[in-house]
């Protein structure tokens, strides 16, 4: 097993790049990235890294000749022939070739196109601009890089034994976690920390962790090169930012209405069984499941990322109960900030009633809080989202109105096309 604080106090990036590989990333991307391919191959993005976390000055903390040395370095990536054949030849969720052929022979070719890279004030402006397909790739690795850079800006500051503590800490309250979670029966969980993580190495460690102490309890990673490496599932359907885009393409509001079910129509041709998994929340989870079309009804489950879980999953499950479906047949993913009092909490609540799941993030990989000086490794809330398609604004609203972006304008425009009315705010804490 590696020695993390070794190799930390021993550190030599090109020993230890933070993007390793094309495929250090969600495996939900790879899957949106085909449906992109196939469905959206002309639509031009632009790609913004957001710090919400505004008394974080990332412009301050990180040099900016090592964050281009980063991101030139992740540049020059390119799938290996391991990592094809990885994908090519795989069985994920029970299906082999889960990518296609033409989407494969793209993928092999590519190399990530550029980037502008800018200070304002203490924070960075960082932007990908082109063919969304191209483009989106970029998002996970972005944010690892400015995660990782930031850490290792405390971390350069420490000594030998002082960062041998501070892994020992940090290895104890992830297992302390993790000695909590296995006295829950019938879990299900899996990692999904690979864009906040502390770095690569310690999500590696991480996963190694919930491999030993929860057995199959833990069902895989979101992350397909340490999913690749110690030979266990990749986990991840799809994200937000598929309705964004398709919905800043409409042309009209009936078409911005419709917007994210032709997101849903064109995963459904592609794909079945436990990748139907419907993420409600963009422009508000009760409008949206009030408005489907019956046969969503019929897909496997949802996941919740904003607003209140309990009271998502309790939408959720009415919706179905409406629709003539049985709920207690239904998946449902936690996947929002989610640490083991609200794991546990949810997994008892909504036990026998949903299949219910957990997609552990930030605090499985990057949960260093109190164990340094001035909190400077917490971890924040840094996100890289697609604003603008093919020169429209994008928008989302989130269950959570702490979440939205966008234009004002446009904001207040979604809110009376999807019917969103009062929301209660929530704090975002990753």
């Amino acid at each position: 097993m590696v020695d993390i604080a070794s190799r930390v106090w021993n550190h030599k990036w090109k020993i230890d790049p933070i993007v390793r590989s094309l495929i250090d990333t969600d495996f939900y991307k790879l899957l949106m990235c085909q449906s992109v391919f196939r469905n959206k191959p002309d639509t031009q993005v632009t790609f913004s890294l957001i710090n919400r976390s505004k008394h974080v000055p990332l412009a301050d903390l990180i040099d900016e000749g090592e964050l281009r040395e980063q991101l030139d370095h992740i540049r020059s990536l390119s799938l290996s022939r391991g990592e094809s054949t990885w994908l090519r030849g795989n069985t994920f969720y029970g299906k082999r070739q889960m990518f296609r052929p033409d989407f494969m022979e793209w993928f092999e070719g590519l190399r990530l196109p550029p980037y502008h890279l800018e200070r304002k004030g203490d924070q960075y402006e960082l932007t990908f601009e082109g063919k969304w397909h191209e483009v989106m790739l970029w998002e996970i690795p972005a944010l690892a890089v400015l995660m990782e850079l930031r850490g290792r800006a405390v971390l350069d500051r420490m000594g030998k034994f002082e960062l041998q503590v501070l892994y020992a800490r940090a290895m104890t309250r992830v297992w302390e976690k993790i000695e909590v979670l296995r006295e829950m029966p019938g879990l299900s969980i899996a990692d999904f920390g690979t864009r906040r993580r502390h770095s690569f190495l310690w999500q590696d460690w991480c996963v190694q962790a919930m491999q030993e102490g929860l057995g199959k309890a833990f069902t895989g990673t979101s992350n397909c090169k340490i999913a690749m490496s110690r030979e266990v599932e990749a986990i991840g359907t799809n994200a937000h930012e598929l309705p964004m885009v398709y919905a800043a393409l409409a042309q009209s509001d009936a078409a911005l209405a419709q917007a994210p079910y032709d997101v849903l129509q064109d995963w459904h041709e592609e794909h079945d069984g436990n990748l139907r998994i419907i993420l409600p929340d963009t422009y508000g989870t009760k409008g949206f499941l009030e408005n489907a079309p019956d046969w969503l009804a019929g897909w496997t489950g949802i996941r919740i990322d904003s607003g209140d879980p309990a009271t998502a999953a309790q939408t959720a499950i009415d919706w179905w109960k409406s629709r003539g479906e049985d709920p207690s047949e239904k998946r449902v993913i936690f996947s929002d900030g989610l640490d083991v009092d609200r794991i546990k909490e949810l997994h008892s609540q909504f036990a026998g009633k949903v299949k219910a799941s957990f997609g552990w993030g930030t605090l499985l990989t990057n949960d260093f809080r109190g164990l340094v000086p001035d909190d400077a490794l917490a971890p924040f809330s840094l996100v890289c989202k697609a604003v603008e398609a093919n020169g429209q604004p994008t928008v989302k609203l989130s269950d959570n109105p702490n979440k939205a972006m966008g234009p004002a304008d446009e904001i207040e425009r979604y809110k009376r096309v999807f019917g969103v009315g009062d929301q209660k705010a929530q704090a975002v804490l990753v």
